[in-house]
């Protein structure tokens, strides 16, 4: 528990967190993004 003591009480831990947080949502979003756009150039080359 000491690790996750330093991790959320110090400025640079708490930098860290909020660092992997974004990228994690970042691909998150571009995970779907991308999926939609694949579907739609999907459908555009059906037609």
């Amino acid at each position: 528990m000491g690790l996750f003591a330093k991790l959320f009480s110090s400025q640079i831990g708490l930098l860290s967190l909020f660092t992997i947080g974004f990228v994690i949502v970042m691909a998150i979003y571009l995970f779907i993004w991308v999926g939609k756009q694949a579907q739609k150039d999907a459908e555009n080359a059906q037609d």
